[in-house]
């Protein structure tokens, strides 16, 4: 039975946010331990534990850049499906979905093609070392051939989430995870396959997990439907889909080419030990962030159905609720994070000098990341309101007109300690990036408002508006 939609304007804010977005959190919290649980067992590995982490470390650009072209295809189309849901233009959100499967597929069958290729060479520019590409590249060439199933995965899943679907969506990282979980230690140690085994468990997972998400979007409970009749691209309907993708797009791409750019720059001045604790300091971003990102998800369908449905006093709730609640998580895991840092680092590594210089240096690459909730949940709230250019700045904000830049002037204004330079370019863009976003985001939400109260008045102008903010 097809699933009634109208739900997401008739139940209350607090308990629909609740409804929905503990799936996410818990998909994000799974799909954590996805990402992490091969780097956590590769750490482990005897012998060769502390140098196999920072190879696979490399990759994690790569794995970022996979992602982002999963979000260009489908995040912005997903938002487009859930407000043409909340107009009750059905057919509308099919197209987007079809033609979103389409550029998924083609994105996937090209990424595959070009780290097969030339995926070493990427690897070393990326900043590996002679002594860490044996392991990048054994773990690289295996998880290139699962490309296309990530990208259906992470992609689709979006237009199960945009339905109100959480916990279908939440299946769907939760089965590749507990797959990928019991398969890692069978590959890596019991096979004796090391990084290679870590890879191949990974794409196994993640195959099934595509398998689920396909059988799914063309089975009977779903409310919009893969149709074939709608995998033709049209331009009208996947160009404003990538518009507004554009913006996610960017924050993941350029999370990766930050992630080299802090690699190439530590590995110069600090060596493969201050690159294997990045390695961890990315980590422990996620680890801090990707649950705020699932709540953000939670709230994504809420937001942008009662903008389609013009219901301007709900949309302010979400909005109020979903800050509050990003902050006091944020701040409670950036705390502690900020108390023990060498026991999160424990969980990586038993390379006593990587622990060390995570111990020394994560209070400050972190020193902002209890405030960086706030620039999460405006950026996801731009997506969810359609702002395909307002978005699309805040993605560029703190990356690339101010951390990437930071990272390579930084050790010129400290050049008596060029590492420590590097590590603070990071709580100066979180700080500055944060102001920013947060009031732009209030002035241009404010102005959305008033101008959907202003065309409900002319609307109807002898019913009675709600009050102003």
């Amino acid at each position: 039975m097809v699933k009634d939609i109208d739900f997401m304007k008739n139940t209350k804010i607090g308990k629909l946010l609740f409804k929905l977005a503990v799936p996410t959190i818990l998909a994000q919290i799974v799909n954590l331990l996805y990402m992490e649980v091969d780097r956590i067992m590769i750490g482990q590995m005897p012998e060769v534990g502390g140098v196999a982490l920072t190879g696979v470390g490399v990759c994690l650009s790569v794995l970022i850049i996979v992602m982002s072209f999963a979000s260009l295809c489908s995040v912005g189309g997903a938002s487009r499906a859930a407000i043409f849901l909340g107009k009750g233009d059905k057919d509308s959100a099919e197209k987007t979905l079809g033609n979103s499967a389409t550029a998924l597929l083609l994105s996937g069958a090209l990424l595959t093609a070009v780290f097969e290729i030339f995926g070493e060479d990427l690897l070393m520019l990326f900043g590996a070392s002679e002594t860490t590409i044996p392991y990048a590249w054994d773990y690289m060439q295996y998880y290139a051939l699962g490309i296309l199933a990530v990208h259906f995965t992470l992609g689709l899943n979006a237009y199960i989430t945009a339905q109100g679907f959480t916990k279908v969506s939440m299946l769907t990282v939760v089965i590749g995870a507990v797959l990928n979980i019991i398969l890692d230690p069978i590959f890596i140690f019991v096979f004796g396959l090391g990084v290679k085994g870590a890879a191949i468990a990974t794409v196994i997972s993640q195959t099934v997990s595509a398998v689920w998400v396909i059988c799914f979007l063309f089975g009977k409970k779903t409310v919009i439907k893969l149709r074939p009749r709608y995998f033709k691209l049209q331009s009208a309907i996947i160009l404003p889909t990538l518009a507004l993708g554009l913006a996610p797009f960017i924050m993941n791409f350029t999370e990766s080419v930050l992630g080299i750019c802090f690699n190439v720059n530590l590995l110069q001045y600090g060596g493969d030990i201050a690159v294997g604790a990045m390695t961890i300091f990315m980590s422990l971003s996620q680890f801090i962030q990707m649950p705020l990102i699932g709540l953000s998800q939670g709230a994504q369908p809420i937001m942008s159905y009662n903008k389609g449905a013009k219901q301007p006093d709900r949309m302010k709730q979400v909005f109020t609720l979903l800050i509050v609640a990003a902050m006091c998580y944020s701040l409670l895991m950036w705390g502690l994070v900020m108390i023990m840092p060498k026991t999160f680092a424990r969980l990586f590594t038993s390379n006593i000098d990587i622990i060390e210089y995570v111990g020394k240096m994560v209070r400050v690459f972190l020193a902002c990341g209890g405030l960086f909730s706030a620039q999460i949940v405006c950026q996801q709230m731009f997506v969810a309101l359609g702002k395909a250019k307002e978005s699309l700045f805040i993605a560029l904000l703190r990356k690339v007109i101010l951390l990437i830049p930071l990272i390579f002037v930084m050790p010129l204004i400290m050049p008596q300690n060029p590492e420590l330079a590097i590590l603070l370019a990071e709580p100066i863009a979180d700080f500055i990036s944060v102001v920013i976003t947060v009031t732009f985001f209030t002035v241009v939400f404010k102005k959305d408002l008033a101008q959907i109260r202003s065309e409900l008045a002319v609307q109807a102008p002898n019913e009675p508006q709600n009050s102003a903010e």
